[in-house]
């Protein structure tokens, strides 16, 4: 008899906390290098806070796909699948990746002539806010890259597992439309070759699901799958908004 594997898991929100937890690390170091940047010479400070971060996602994201690697191997031995398997862990991100992600949230820092139409408001702010408002979404970015060598760790052992059929994602009570979208669709089969999409700031998991495993949405999942096919479903190019809205209505 097949057994229940669900999203909500105590394999999987146990694994969400550990990546959570590294996120919160993570953040705590990226803030203490924000020393690096001395606003009166961004030019010359700003790549060495960007050679410095980049050391940081390739810290955080080895310790992601280690974590991510020990979730597999204890959710298959749950699994009770038979064979052994070696869970490759993912690299991390290829450091133009990570600069390109660094330059796009530290963008706005440079002065803009105020008369060119081109200039938005947020480059006009005064260089503090500035400053502020690119470390968010640098840690945004960042926390993504990293998160994303764990989530990569585990898809990757799933196509090579020959005992693996397939993944789900799990999405956080919290989670945003998008995902909370996504996660409705409950498992992916493993020769689907379509990636998992998240955006910047995302915690969502991947569960891993093995041969003799039947998977289940979990409870609040069938409640927005509900709301999904209720309210977005029937509105193509319109399901996001719509759904998104029926959260805010009936979630």
């Amino acid at each position: 008899m097949a057994t229940l594997v669900s999203d909500d898991g105590a394999g999987g929100r146990r694994h969400r906390q550990v990546q959570r937890g590294l996120t919160r690390f993570l953040v705590r170091d990226m803030r203490a290098l924000r020393r690096l940047i001395r606003p009166q010479d961004l030019e010359g400070t700003v790549p060495d806070w960007i050679e410095a971060v980049r050391a940081l996602v390739a810290q955080y994201g080895n310790a992601s796909a280690a974590a991510a690697a020990d979730f597999y191997d204890a959710e298959r031995v749950a699994a009770r699948v038979t064979g052994r398997f070696t869970v490759p862990l993912l690299d991390p991100p290829p450091d133009d990746k990570v600069d390109n992600s660094l330059r796009w949230a530290t963008k706005d820092l440079w002065p803009r002539d105020p008369d060119d139409p081109s200039t938005t408001d947020a480059q006009l702010q005064p260089l503090d806010k500035r400053l502020d408002a690119a470390e968010k979404k640098a840690e945004a970015v960042v926390q993504k890259l990293v998160t994303d060598q764990g989530r990569g760790t585990v898809q990757g052992a799933v196509q090579r597992d020959r005992m693996a059929v397939g993944y789900a994602r799990a999405a956080a009570l919290g989670a945003c439309a998008f995902c909370r979208m996504l996660a409705t669709r409950g498992m992916t089969y493993k020769q689907d070759t379509a990636g998992f999409r998240a955006h910047d700031g995302c915690n969502c998991g991947v569960i891993p699901v093995f041969a003799g495993q039947r998977f289940e949405l979990s409870e609040h999942a069938q409640e927005w799958d509900r709301l999904y096919r209720e309210y977005a479903a029937p509105y193509p190019g319109d399901q996001l908004r719509r759904f998104r809205r029926a959260i805010a209505e009936h979630g």
